[in-house]
């Protein structure tokens, strides 16, 4: 579900792709941070080194916090801590209020 005329780097659109196919998601927003980072550690040149991401599923129903947050690593597979510095992750059922 990317944001409309929202421009994406490839890993973002890598993430959404990644989320998209495992989770058929009611809700996914992937937000670039990295502008934030520029300079700090951690930040590569690339642009694309701090993400966080809302993804709203029916999956996650019943799944503590940490389950949720295992299931969403498990999906990015190689893109958190080996590709990507940092992702902030917020997954939740929905009819959950963020």
């Amino acid at each position: 579900m990317p944001q409309p005329n929202s421009p994406s780097g490839p890993l973002e659109a890598e993430i959404r792709e990644r989320l998209t196919a495992a989770f058929a998601p009611a809700r996914l927003d992937v937000k670039n941070d990295s502008a934030a980072h520029r300079g700090h550690m951690g930040d590569d040149g690339s642009g694309e080194s701090h993400f966080s991401i809302f993804i709203e599923a029916d999956v996650f129903k019943d799944r503590s916090r940490l389950e949720r947050q295992r299931m969403v690593n498990h999906a990015l597979g190689d893109i958190p801590g080996e590709r990507v510095h940092a992702i902030a992750i917020k997954a939740e059922a929905p009819g959950i209020v963020p």
